[in-house]
């Protein structure tokens, strides 16, 4: 991934990228982003073409990172939504139902 922000990062008048970011809630957008420097060893700055503003993007936060040519770029671009993955299932949602009769004794 990194080789591919580089690349882009270095020749930013023939290359942007496109991704998909996951935010710290976990919301997922698909996003064209102008990539800028390296900031530490984690994120990178770039300049999101979605909102048409310079963000920090979290390198673990990244999927599908790809080149795509700047030519074919218009801003703004628009930030399409994807469905967040479902959340794994609780420690609950995983028992067996229980059956209590009067008694207080249960039944699997």
């Amino acid at each position: 991934m990194k080789n591919v922000l580089r690349r882009a990062m270095m020749d930013s008048e023939t290359f942007v990228i496109e991704m998909i970011y996951s935010d710290s809630k976990g919301n997922r957008t698909r996003r064209i982003v102008s990539p800028i420097r390296f900031v530490g060893q984690e994120r990178f700055l770039g300049l999101c073409l979605c909102r048409e503003e310079p963000r920090q993007f979290y390198l673990s936060r990244c999927e599908n990172v790809r080149l795509i040519p700047a030519a074919e770029v218009l801003m703004p671009m628009p930030m399409e939504t994807i469905e967040a993955a479902s959340p794994a299932p609780t420690p609950a949602a995983t028992l067996p139902s229980l059956v209590c009769d009067s008694s207080s004794a249960c039944l699997v």
